[in-house]
C-alpha cells in the first residue's frame, strides 16, 4: 500500500474512495465493516500508522471491542475524519468525551486526545460523573491528569488564604453583603466547619498566627454585634416585634456558632474570657422586668453557650485563675437557678411550650459546675455551698455530692493539720 500518495478528499464510509477496511463486531457479536482511508488513518493514529505501514497487513484490520466500548469506537473513527479545529466543538457530553478518550491514547489519537482532555477539564460534571471520571483517569495514567485539576489538594498558602476569607464571611468582617448576606455568612460558617474537618493540612492553617488573628477579630466582631442588639433591644417600643427577635437570635446563633470551632483551632480561652466580659451586661439584660415572660427561647440559648463555658472551664479544657472561676460561677449560678424552675413551670402550664432545657443539657451543667466547685480554693467553695444551701431551689443544680466531698476534704485539712502541730511540738520538746 503506497502511503506517500497524496491524500484526496474523502469522508467516513465513502466505499468508492476507501483503501482501508476496519472490521468491528457489533452490540450483537456480527462484524460490521467500515469503509476507511489510509492517507487520514495514518496522519490521525499512530497505532494505525504502525499497523499500515506492515507491506503484510493488507487492506483489512480487525478490531475488538466489547459490547460497552462498541459505539465509543465507531465515534472514534469519526472523529478522525474532523478537522482538528472542530474536534471540540463535537464532543457533546462527558460520557461521550469520556468514552472515547481511553481509546483514544491507545489508538494514539494526539489530537483527539488533547481534545477530549480539554473538554473534560472544562465543562460542568455531576457527582455521579465525578466519581466515574475520576476512576477512569486513575486508570489512564499521567497524560489524562490535567482533568483532575479542579479536585486536586491545593497548597497550604492557597487553603490558609481562603480560610481567611470565608472566617471573614462568616463574622460578618467588613460588614455584611446584602441582599443575600445572611444566607450566604451562613453558607461560609458551614465550610469554615468542614474546612477545620479531619484533614492533615488543618492543623498547619489553624496555627498560623494570621489565621489566629482573623479569627480573634471574627470573635470580637460577633460578640461585638450582640451585645449591641441586645443593648437597644429595651429601647424598641414593642419587644414582641419579630424583626428585633430574629435579629438578636441571629448575633447569638453566630456566637454560638463561634463557640463551637473555637476548641478546633485551640482558642476557646478566648471565647471563654470574651463570655465572662459580657456575662453581666448580658444578665442585666435579660432579667429586666419588660423580659419576665418574653423571649423565652433567648433565655434558653444563654443557658445552652454558658454550659458549653462552664463544661470547658470545669473540666479543666481552658485554665483560669480561681478568682475567674468563681466569678464564672457566681454570675451565671444564680441565673441557671432562677430560669429552670420557670422553663418547668412554663412547660406545665403549657405541654407544647417548646423552650425547656433538656435532660442531657441539665446533665452536663449539673456536672460541669459540681467540677468547677469542687476545683476551687476551699473558702470560695464555703461561699457557693452556703450560697446554694440558704436559697429555696436545692434541686438545681444539686451541688450535694460537692458538699459531701467539701466536708470530707475539710475534716482531712484539720485533721492533717492536727498532725502536722504535734509533730512539730514533738520535734521541739526533743530538742
Amino acid at each position: 500500500m503506497d502511503l506517500t500518495a497524496v491524500a484526496k478528499p474523502c469522508s467516513f464510509g465513502d466505499k468508492g474512495t476507501s483503501d482501508v477496511v476496519l472490521r468491528l463486531r457489533n452490540s450483537e457479536g456480527r462484524p460490521e465493516w467500515f469503509y476507511s482511508h489510509s492517507s487520514v488513518l495514518v496522519s490521525k493514529s499512530g497505532f494505525f500508522a504502525d499497523r499500515l505501514s506492515n507491506p503484510g497487513s493488507g487492506s483489512c484490520i480487525e478490531i475488538h471491542c466489547s459490547d460497552s466500548t462498541y459505539d465509543h469506537h465507531v465515534n472514534l473513527l469519526r472523529l478522525l475524519y474532523l478537522p482538528t479545529n472542530s474536534l471540540l466543538d463535537s464532543l457533546d457530553s462527558v460520557q461521550s468525551a469520556l468514552g472515547v478518550l481511553p481509546l483514544a491514547i491507545a489508538f494514539r489519537c494526539e489530537n483527539i486526545t488533547n481534545c477530549c482532555i480539554q473538554y473534560l477539564e472544562a465543562v460542568p460534571w455531576e457527582d455521579k460523573e465525578e466519581e466515574q471520571i475520576v476512576k477512569e483517569v486513575l486508570k489512564l495514567g499521567p497524560v489524562a491528569m490535567p482533568i483532575l485539576a479542579r479536585i486536586q489538594p491545593v497548597d497550604v498558602s492557597a487553603t490558609k488564604s481562603v480560610f481567611i476569607s470565608a472566617v471573614r464571611f462568616a463574622t460578618s468582617i467588613g460588614g455584611s453583603c446584602p441582599p443575600f448576606g445572611d444566607e450566604l455568612k451562613t453558607s461560609a460558617q458551614e465550610q469554615v466547619e468542614f474546612m477545620l474537618g479531619g484533614d492533615e493540612d488543618t492543623p498547619l492553617v489553624t496555627a498560623d498566627d494570621e489565621v489566629k488573628s482573623v479569627v480573634k477579630s471574627g470573635l470580637s466582631q460577633v460578640c461585638s454585634l450582640f451585645e449591641n442588639e441586645l443593648s437597644s433591644f429595651l429601647l424598641v417600643p414593642d419587644i414582641t416585634a419579630e424583626t428585633a427577635e430574629t435579629r438578636i437570635l441571629q448575633c447569638l446563633s453566630d456566637v454560638e456558632w463561634m463557640c463551637n470551632i473555637l476548641p478546633k483551632m485551640d482558642l476557646m480561652k478566648d471565647f471563654v474570657c470574651s463570655w465572662g466580659e459580657m456575662s453581666r451586661k448580658i444578665l442585666e439584660i435579660v432579667e429586666d422586668k419588660k423580659l419576665d415572660n418574653a423571649m423565652w427561647v433567648l433565655k434558653v440559648k444563654l443557658i445552652e453557650v454558658t454550659g458549653k463555658v462552664l463544661e470547658a472551664v470545669g473540666y479543666g479544657n481552658v485554665i483560669l485563675p480561681a478568682p475567674c472561676r468563681v466569678q464564672l460561677l457566681k454570675t451565671w449560678l444564680p441565673y441557671i437557678r432562677k430560669i429552670k424552675p420557670l422553663l418547668d413551670a412554663k412547660a406545665d402550664e403549657d405541654t407544647d411550650f417548646p423552650y425547656k432545657m433538656d435532660e442531657d443539657l441539665c446533665q452536663s451543667i449539673e456536672g460541669a459546675i459540681v467540677s468547677l466547685v469542687l476545683a476551687l480554693p476551699s473558702n470560695d467553695q464555703a461561699d457557693i455551698l452556703s450560697d446554694w444551701m440558704k436559697t429555696e431551689q436545692l434541686k438545681y443544680p444539686d451541688l450535694s455530692e460537692a458538699f459531701e466531698v467539701w466536708c470530707y476534704r475539710t475534716k482531712s485539712a484539720k485533721r492533717r493539720l492536727m498532725e502536722g502541730l504535734d509533730r512539730v511540738g514533738n520535734t521541739t520538746i526533743s530538742l
